[in-house]
């Protein structure tokens, strides 16, 4: 078995339960612009992307291109803001157990997401996560260039923590795209969940390492 040094996990969907409400407000400011999609298009051609691109992605696939993705984006921060004010986060049961266990075992905790930085503080402060306590970094769309699936932000958890090796690092997510992400690093281990945006069968696409009903599963393999 591969030694882990460094995981990487997505945020909502697959560490944080925030119910889609980010996807739902995607589709929200679709609807308002007269662009009317379910949440499971939302999902299949959106979920873990950052997020100005997961509106233009789809609006190309639904053939909707002549909307202004600048204008549904606007309202899509707008009307995210209101819908995170009074929204209620819970983490996964047993995930911070889980990094605390990872943490024992010299591994490094890392969550990265398609959200920007207000949007990923945000959910942080919900949760009462704190880098340096209950994760070792946060990597969001605002910290590079390229968002997924390029690996650039797995790149940059490496270069925070002298990894050298990406087959020691796991990265897990809830969509396609996280898949992708890692394996455009390397990873040594791609993990995909079922607790959020996509199927078994959308994930089994992307040929993930593994796919688990959901994060904490992956305690047994690793460490029985």
């Amino acid at each position: 078995m591969k030694k882990i040094q460094l995981a990487v996990f997505d945020m909502a969907g697959t560490t944080v339960n925030e119910d889609n409400v980010v996807y739902k407000t995607v589709r929200a400011a679709l609807a308002k612009h007269g662009v009317e999609v379910s949440l499971d298009t939302v999902l299949e051609f959106g979920a873990g992307k950052e997020k100005f691109k997961a509106i233009a992605d789809i609006l190309e696939q639904t053939k909707n291109t002549s909307i202004d993705t600048n204008l549904v984006f606007e309202d899509f921060k707008e009307m995210l803001d209101e819908a995170y004010s009074n929204l209620e986060v819970t983490s996964y049961d047993g995930v911070e157990a889980f990094f605390q266990l990872l943490k024992s075992k010299d591994v490094k905790v890392v969550l990265n997401t398609g959200y920007d930085q207000k949007t990923a503080s945000s959910l942080l402060g919900k949760l009462g996560w704190v880098q340096g306590n209950q994760i070792d970094a946060v990597i969001t769309a605002d910290d590079v260039v390229n968002g997924r699936p390029s690996s650039e932000m797995i790149d940059k958890a490496m270069d925070m923590f002298g990894i050298k090796n990406p087959e020691n690092v796991l990265k897990a997510g809830d969509s396609i795209i996280d898949i992708e992400e890692g394996k455009n690093a390397n990873c040594g281990w791609t993990v995909g969940v079922l607790t959020g945006a996509q199927t078994r069968e959308q994930l089994s696409t992307a040929q993930p390492t593994l796919i688990l009903d959901s994060l904490t599963d992956l305690e047994k393999i690793l460490f029985s």
